[in-house]
């Protein structure tokens, strides 16, 4: 007897896979990394920071 399968799921399954492929071409096309999100944002925190720092008047 063969195997029996849930139609339903096998679909969903199949649409999922091709959902993570389909986002997957887009990020190496469209997007950067989160890492280099991180990266960038903690670049700016730091050079606000250090901008701050240097400042005359530190209420201004």
């Amino acid at each position: 007897m063969a195997e029996l399968v849930n139609l339903r799921r096998a679909r969903k399954a199949k649409a999922r896979i091709d959902k993570d492929a389909a986002a997957s071409q887009a990020r190496v096309v469209h997007g950067r990394t989160k890492a280099d999100k991180a990266l960038e944002a903690a670049k700016t925190v730091l050079a606000r920071k250090q901008l701050d720092a240097h400042k005359k008047d530190p209420n201004a």
